[in-house]
């Protein structure tokens, strides 16, 4: 019998609840959700509790992957797909990440208060993509005549009037997703079960860290999401990308316009 609970109190569920005890770890949740520290944890044991891959993964882990949702105030309930705990084997160890999805992305851009719209969605076939090369306008017309996705867009419409839309072709997301993210070929990858929603966010993740505000949680979800393969991919493509650009123009800047600093600038929110 004493053996018996010895196995019991071993189990890793246990093993959880234990370290979420502690005074230490339950000061931390409530640092940084005050009266609603109490619900997350029990979100926690909830999520861990029905995921047997999330229990193989070291309970510790789990819980300062699940302190990086907490600091966000975002939920890690699955059902609502603000957050997720995720769990990846490296080397045959089971190891919990943080990700976010496009539904956080959206939660964290809109609490800046500086968005009117911000938007991301499905372009089903039939529709017609419209790309203005000198403006960088992308367009819709026409209606689906199939349920198949052709394409992912997101859209963002600041309150200074700024606006910005970034289309990416199902083929060009599984071009990124195959490059980028580790979770793409594996058996229980959200790419396999609902790659409609992890393509929306790859293409707000694109839109926000490109254009958007850049808010301190921005920039924290930015860093803390582990959805991606090479951390700061993503990102240094970006960057590569904006200097390019900024070669392009200078390259063809005449020198009596270099000293004219108001006809210079030309960039959008967040650079």
């Amino acid at each position: 019998m004493a053996n018996e609970v010895a196995r019991t109190q071993r189990t890793p569920m246990d093993k959880l609840k234990n370290v979420l005890n502690t005074e230490s770890v339950k000061a931390q949740f409530q640092n940084a959700l005050k009266e609603n520290a109490g619900a997350f944890i029990a979100s926690i044991i909830d999520l861990y509790g029905s995921d047997k891959h999330l229990q193989e993964c070291d309970p510790n882990a789990v819980i300062m992957e699940a302190l990086k949702a907490a600091t966000l105030k975002l939920p890690i309930n699955k059902q609502l797909g603000f957050a997720y705990i995720v769990p990846y084997r490296s080397k045959g160890v089971a190891i919990p990440q943080f990700q976010l999805g496009y539904k956080g992305y959206i939660q964290l851009a809109m609490r800046t208060g500086q968005y009117r719209f911000l938007n991301a969605g499905v372009i089903y076939e039939g529709v017609k993509v419209h790309r203005n090369i000198l403006t960088g306008e992308i367009t819709f017309s026409g209606e689906p005549t199939s349920e198949k996705a052709q394409g992912y867009f997101a859209y963002m419409e600041l309150l200074n009037g700024f606006s910005k839309t970034v289309y990416m072709t199902k083929e060009e997301v599984i071009k990124h997703a195959q490059r980028y993210s580790k979770s793409y070929n594996t058996a229980n990858s959200a790419w396999k079960s609902n790659f409609d929603e992890m393509a929306m966010k790859t293409v707000t993740r694109m839109l926000l860290s490109k254009y958007g505000i850049l808010s301190t949680d921005m920039i924290s979800a930015l860093t803390s999401d582990r959805d991606e393969d090479i951390e700061g991919a993503v990102e240094r493509e970006i960057a590569s990308e904006a200097n390019q650009e900024v070669i392009d123009i200078t390259t063809q800047v005449k020198p009596e316009e270099e000293e004219q600093p108001e006809a210079a600038s030309s960039g959008g929110p967040g650079f």
